[in-house]
C-alpha cells in the first residue's frame, strides 16, 4: 500500500536519472484522461518487468533537462464527466491497482507526483486493453509479444520472500527492527563499519530495498530471517513457531506454551533450545551414573522443525508452524501441502516452496544443502529402532509426527509396514536391497527369528509398500525394493 512519502526528496532523486525510463515519465501540464489511464496501465506493467515496486509520472519537471519548472495541474480539481479523476481512472483500471496523486512543492515550485504500484499476478488493463512502455512511448502490450511473454513469466514467478513486509522506514529503524548483528555472525563475515555500510550489506542480500525517495522497505525475506520480533511485522505476526508442551498423551492434558518471536535464521537456536527444554527425557544409568537422554532423537527433531519453517506456505495468512510435544510423540504442523509425494521424501530431488529462504538457511547451516534431511531422519530412527515417522496432509496443512521408543510388541501392523517401507527407501538410496537379515537388524530381532522378519516383509508386500526382486527365491533370500522402484525390477 502506498503511504506517506517525502515527495521533495523523491522528485529530486528522480530528476537525477539521465532520461525518462519505462517506469518514469515527466510532464509539465495535464494530459487527457484517456491517455493518462493508458499511461498508468503501461507504467504498472513496466514496473513489473523492471522488477521494481513503483513507477512515477511527475508533473512540473521538464522532460528534456529535468529542470523543476512547476505545474498548474491539480488532480484534486480535475473532473471527468462530473466524476473525480482518480475515481474515474480506478473504475477503468483492471485488476484494481494502487495509484495515488501527491501535491507538493519543490524549491518553491508546485509539483504533482503520481505513484503507481507494479502489476501483481495479472497485467494491468485500461478499458480492457493492456499497455506497455517502449522507451518513452506507450503502446498496446499485445503488439509486443516478447514483452507480453516476459511480463506473464515474471508475474507467474513472483515469490513471497521478495514482497515488502514493512514500508517506508528510516535507516535507524531498519537496524532497530532487524537483528543485523546475527546476520554477520551467521554469514561468518566481519561486521560492516557504519550504518550505511550495514544497510548496503543487507540490501545486497535482498533483505531490504532502498526506496526512490532514499528511505527503505524491509522485504519479507529479511523480516522472516532476522526480525527481532516477528510481531512487529503485520503480515508475519502469525508466523513465529508456536510450541506447546502437554503433560500427557492428549491435548486435554495440562499444557505449557511458548512462542519465540525472533526471525527464523537469527532465532533458530532459540527455537531449538526452547524445544529441548520442553521435551521429556528418559533416565538411564551407566556405571552407576544417572544420565538423562531426550526421548526423541535430536537430529530428527531439528530436521523436521527446519523443514516446517522452510516449506510452509508463507502466503497462508493467520497460520504458522505449530510444534506440539506429548509424552510419546512430537507433532509438527505447518501450513501448506508438500510439493512432492510424502512417500518420496527420501528419494525425490529437493524442491522448496520458498527457495530464497531455503537457500539462505542452507548457507547458515540450519537445514541440509542437498535435500538429505529426510535421509538423516530415517537413518537416526533406524539406528535407535524407533517407529517410523508419520506424514499426513490435513486440510491444506502438513503434519509430521515423530514417535518415542515403543516395544515391538506394541507396534501396530501400520507401524511395522511404515517402518519396513522407510527401511526400504533408505536401503535403496544407499544402493542396497532389503533382505530378511536387514529387517532383523532394523527391528533388533534375534537371528533365529527369521520367520517373524519374513512375516513383516509379507505384510509390507501385501500393503503395496515394497516389491520383491525375485519371486522365485525362498523367503529368506528374497530381496526387496520400495514400491516406486518396480519399473526397474524384473518380476
Amino acid at each position: 500500500m502506498i503511504g506517506s512519502i517525502d515527495i521533495p526528496a523523491l522528485v529530486k532523486r528522480l530528476c537525477q536519472h539521465p532520461r525518462e525510463m519505462e517506469w518514469l515519465e515527466f510532464k509539465t501540464s495535464h494530459i487527457q484522461p484517456e491517455k493518462l489511464g493508458q499511461n498508468i496501465s503501461a507504467i504498472a506493467n513496466a514496473v513489473a518487468i523492471a522488477e521494481r515496486s513503483y513507477g512515477y509520472i511527475v508533473w512540473g519537471v521538464h522532460d528534456d533537462n529535468h529542470q523543476i519548472i512547476g505545474t498548474k495541474f491539480n488532480p484534486d480539481l480535475k473532473k471527468v464527466n462530473r466524476d473525480d479523476l482518480d475515481h474515474w481512472l480506478s473504475h477503468r483500471l483492471k485488476p484494481s491497482t494502487d495509484f495515488r496523486f501527491y501535491n507538493d512543492s519543490v524549491d518553491g515550485k508546485p509539483v504533482v507526483v503520481l505513484i503507481i504500484a507494479g502489476a501483481d499476478h495479472l497485467p494491468v488493463r485500461f478499458n480492457n486493453e493492456a499497455y506497455i512502455r517502449i522507451g518513452s512511448h506507450t503502446r498496446r502490450l499485445n503488439d509486443f509479444p516478447d514483452k507480453e511473454k516476459l511480463l506473464w513469466r515474471l508475474l507467474d514467478t513472483r515469490v513471497f520472500e521478495d514482497e515488502i513486509a514493512i514500508e517506508r522506514v528510516k535507516g535507524d529503524e531498519v537496524l532497530q527492527l532487524l537483528d543485523y548483528e546475527s546476520y554477520f555472525v551467521l554469514a561468518k563475515i566481519p561486521m560492516a563499519r557504519g550504518k550505511l555500510a550495514i544497510l548496503q550489506a543487507l540490501q545486497r542480500e535482498q533483505f531490504i530495498l532502498q526506496r526512490d525517495d532514499g528511505g527503505w522497505d524491509i522485504l519479507n525475506l529479511g523480516a522472516l530471517a532476522f526480525a527481532r520480533n516477528l510481531g512487529d511485522v503485520p503480515s508475519l505476526r502469525r508466523k513465529p513457531a508456536r510450541i506447546v508442551r502437554y503433560s500427557g498423551p492428549g491435548r486435554w492434558s495440562q499444557s505449557l506454551e511458548e512462542e519465540p518471536t525472533t526471525g527464523y535464521a537469527s532465532g533458530f537456536s532459540v527455537i531449538m533450545d526452547c524445544i529441548n527444554r520442553l521435551i521429556p527425557y528418559n533416565e538411564t544409568f551407566n556405571g552407576g551414573l544417572r544420565k538423562e537422554e531426550p526421548r526423541f532423537p535430536e537430529i530428527s527433531v531439528r530436521e523436521v522443525i527446519a523443514n516446517a519453517l522452510i516449506h510452509q506456505d508463507l502466503t497462508a495468512r493467520g497460520a504458522g508452524p505449530l510444534i506440539e510435544i506429548f509424552e510419546d510423540r512430537i507433532e509438527v504442523l505447518n501450513p501448506g501441502e508438500p510439493l512432492i509425494d510424502s512417500k518420496l521424501f527420501i528419494s525425490a530431488p529437493p524442491k522448496s516452496r520458498n527457495e530464497s529462504l531455503a537457500r539462505l538457511l542452507r548457507r547458515f547451516g540450519i537445514c541440509e544443502e542437498r535435500g538429505i534431511g529426510w535421509d538423516k531422519i530415517a537413518h537416526e530412527i533406524e539406528i535407535l529402532r524407533l517407529p517410523a515417522p508419520r506424514i499426513e496432509v490435513i486440510s491444506d496443512n502438513t503434519r509430521v509426527t515423530l514417535y518415542a521408543a515403543k516395544p515391538l510388541s506394541k507396534m501396530s501392523l501400520a507401524d511395522r509396514v511404515e517402518a519396513v517401507y522407510l527401511h526400504a527407501c533408505l536401503q535403496y538410496v544407499n544402493h542396497e536391497n532389503v533382505t530378511n537379515t536387514t529387517i532383523r537388524n532394523r527391528f533388533g530381532l534375534d537371528p533365529k527369528n527369521s520367520a517373524k522378519a519374513s512375516r513383516f516383509l509379507a505384510e509390507a508386500v501385501a500393503a503395496g509398500a515394497i516389491v520383491s526382486t525375485d519371486q522365485n527365491s525362498g523367503r529368506k533370500f528374497t530381496k526387496y525394493l520400495p514400491y516406486w522402484s518396480q519399473d526397474s525390477v524384473d518380476l
